[in-house]
């Protein structure tokens, strides 16, 4: 898709399901005030900023298959997505209890049934959940190179990654170069698109081989320790 392209999808499809996911909206204004789910809690920023910038991604989705929303927050892009695309099966993964406490509240007042959540740190649920997801997602979560590494155990061979990224992305795959096979995945692709001027883009891995022993790691290793960075070291030191 084009740059322009993508978000003029995005209006088509809001519009065919515009009812629900104003209501989400609604929903996710009133959580807010209870648990800090979203930044802006203003109904236009929010759908423009977040509805609309969520169904971005759904023409890349498959037809049919088991999704999972890493670092979900207030659900976004898994409610989203399970709202324009009933026929996929979502899990909403988060590892902060009061956030997770409200968005199953939004679910079960939207009927959403292709929806479940879990409360749980990413690594540790990627031990019992590996290469299970068509596709794996997160949106403003982590740099690329950390964010591959939590994501990656969970697609399944075939599968994809998809993440929503700002303008920095170029600066974040750089950081790693040409080394994401070591996780399993092909090279990166972008995917641009703009509204209101802001540059946005899809960052998109495929799993292409099953990811390493030793990842998925403990819990917070990922951010302290990044995989490419210890990699380096250790060339560094055997030169």
């Amino acid at each position: 898709m084009e740059t322009r392209t993508a978000y003029e999808e995005a209006l088509k499809i809001a519009a065919q399901h515009e009812e629900k996911l104003r209501k989400y909206v609604d929903l996710l204004i009133k959580a807010n005030e209870i648990a800090r789910l979203t930044g802006p809690s203003d109904t236009e920023t929010l759908w423009r900023d977040h509805i609309l910038d969520c169904i971005c991604a759904v023409p890349l989705l498959p037809r049919g298959g088991k999704i999972i929303d890493v670092g979900t927050g207030g659900g976004l892009p898994g409610i989203v997505w399970a709202i324009t695309r009933p026929d996929l099966e979502f899990t909403l993964l988060d590892s902060t209890a009061k956030k997770m406490v409200q968005v199953e509240k939004i679910t079960v007042l939207l009927g959403l049934k292709n929806v479940k959540t879990v409360c749980a740190r990413s690594e540790d649920y990627a031990k019992e959940n590996g290469e299970k997801f068509a596709v794996t997602t997160a949106r403003a979560v982590t740099a690329a190179g950390i964010l591959a590494e939590l994501l990656s155990p969970f697609a399944k061979i075939g599968g994809r990654i998809i993440a929503f990224k700002g303008p920095r992305v170029a600066e974040e795959l750089e950081t790693v170069g040409n080394r994401w096979s070591e996780l399993g995945l092909s090279a990166p692709k972008l995917m641009p698109y703009s509204y209101d001027d802001k540059k946005r883009f899809l960052l998109i891995w495929e799993k292409v081989a099953r990811g390493p022993k030793g990842i998925p790691r403990r819990p917070g290793m990922a951010d302290k320790f990044p995989w490419y960075e210890m990699q380096k070291n250790v060339r560094k030191k055997g030169a």
